[in-house]
């Protein structure tokens, strides 16, 4: 009987289960998108009971679509959605409140009073870290502060916090509530240099210890899942990380100096540290890439809020495509982008700026601006919001970049690869599996069970990268970049 690998790849907008074999073959493969909810502007939320729904339904399609029976599972991996928070009550199982989206805004005003208390450096020193709505902490002290009964639960023992791994976890098994290193150090309340919940910086949001989840190993024995949730069948999970440092993983980036940049809702771009944690004076967040056999792998991340929803927002806000595959022939069609720039600030700007009060703008517009226009100018944003992060990246880390290792769900747009490996001036690689995030986990999971003795086991079977080499004039780079940082000035300097 053949044994497989199942994936659990929770991601802002989607849930995927996919079952990988051994030559990291994808077997079968479900998929349900998830609502998202917008209660007020800035406001992202999610309902945690839809989540492990999606999750259900997409394991059980996955075993169905190949007629895999569930003892052929040795293990399962997940990977996540980092930041978004969600608090639950350990007696029931039901979460007091949506899930709060990383995208989220609605802790702007507890940021901005930490930053004027001077609290910003004991939280960037500690945990490597800005004060920003982007990360858990604040997310957390605003459902304790704003939710009725929820500090009462927590004084009773009875309440629970986690991202979205932990939640998927203590939903599998019944009763463990755990995370790994990797999305611990995504919550502003963990310490990257003592490996532990930090209880200063806990004291400074209200944030009570016992409502918080056991940290594990990326590769490490999570518990079992409950036999009800798997035809009667108990299986172990094996493998956690947060969704950027599973792409990491997946994409083989095990060297120090390896950079993997990944298109999905957002873009995130990550570079592997090994054992130097480096504090960045370039707005780039210093995190923990993962921990395996007691050895802690560091990374060096900048973070774009809107990168492959910018192409949402064509389909199910302005309505002029229908499908995101058009936006690579309506790009195409056009010899430049007639001097349009988009910024797509709809939830403020991340790296290098950090800027949570900027809006979205188009910028050139003239009475000829047709639809293919906006659409370039869609794509061309995302690579000159990676490009932005690189630069800051090279800056912090003394080093040029040569190649960057692509993946998401908008690397198969062949426009958008080729201008990025253009703006940038350096070559990109695409993976030929592009589920590079779920097999990331996938690997954590299966080096624990020893599907895959080591890594080297599982390169054997890595096919070659699909490359894209840059080849646009250095003068048309140089103005197209300065287009960019004028449409970035001006957005920023629009506040009202």
């Amino acid at each position: 009987m053949k044994k497989y690998i199942l994936s659990i790849d929770q991601g802002t907008t989607s849930t995927r289960a996919i079952i990988f074999d051994r030559h990291s073959r994808i077997v079968s493969m479900a998929s349900e998108e998830i609502t998202q909810l917008y209660p007020t502007p800035g406001w992202v939320e999610q309902d945690p009971n839809e989540i492990w729904l999606t999750v259900t339904q997409t394991i059980n399609e996955a075993l169905v679509q190949n007629s895999i029976d569930p003892t052929q599972i040795e293990g399962i991996g997940i990977t996540n959605q980092r930041e978004t928070t969600v608090l639950w009550n350990k007696e029931t199982g039901n979460p007091v409140y949506n899930a709060i989206v990383w995208q989220s805004r609605q802790t702007s005003s507890i940021c901005e009073a930490l930053t004027e208390k001077g609290y910003s450096d004991i939280f960037r020193e500690k945990t490597g870290l800005l004060i920003d709505p982007y990360f858990s902490g604040t997310k957390i002290k605003w459902i304790l502060d704003n939710v009725r009964g929820v500090r009462k639960l927590a004084e009773e023992g009875k309440l629970a916090f986690g991202t979205i791994d932990s939640w998927i976890i203590y939903k599998l098994t019944g009763k463990v509530h755990k995370t790994d290193f990797s999305n611990a150090s995504r919550t502003l309340i963990y310490n990257i240099h003592d490996l532990k919940w930090d209880d200063e910086l806990l004291e400074i949001l209200d944030i009570p210890k016992n409502i918080l989840p056991e940290v594990c190993e990326s590769s490490s024995l999570f518990g079992y899942t409950a036999e009800k949730n798997f035809f009667g069948e108990s299986i172990p999970i094996t493998g956690v990380a947060g969704d950027q440092q599973a792409s990491l993983f997946g994409q083989h980036c095990i060297e120090k100096g390896m950079v993997n940049s990944t298109y999905g809702t957002g873009c995130f771009v990550l570079m592997n540290t090994g054992d130097n944690l480096i504090k960045s004076e370039n707005g780039m967040l210093t995190t923990i890439a993962w921990k395996i056999n007691g050895e802690v792998v560091y990374a060096i991340e900048g973070s774009v809020f809107v990168g492959g929803s910018t192409v949402q927002w064509l389909r199910d806000g302005l309505k002029i495509i229908k499908k995101a595959s058009e936006t690579e022939g309506m790009a195409k069609s056009l010899d430049s982008n007639e001097g349009v720039y988009f910024v797509p600030a709809f939830v403020g700007l991340g790296t290098p700026y950090w800027d949570s009060k900027a809006k979205g703008a188009l910028f050139g517009l003239t009475r000829g601006t047709n639809e293919a226009v906006i659409a370039r100018a869609a794509l061309e944003a995302i690579c000159y919001q990676v490009q932005d992060v690189l630069y800051a990246m090279e800056a912090d880390c003394k080093v040029s970049i040569p190649i960057v290792k692509a993946n998401g769900g908008a690397t198969i747009n062949n426009f958008l690869m080729q201008f990025q490996s253009d703006i940038m001036n350096l070559q990109v690689q695409r993976p030929a599996i592009m589920e590079t995030t779920a097999l990331g986990a996938a690997y954590f999971a299966g080096l624990q069970v020893k599907y895959w003795e080591n890594h080297e086991d599982i390169m054997k079977y890595k096919k070659p990268d699909i490359v894209f080499q840059p080849n646009m004039p250095e003068d048309e780079r140089k103005e197209l970049v300065r287009g960019w940082k004028i449409a970035v000035k001006a957005t920023r300097n629009f506040k009202l």
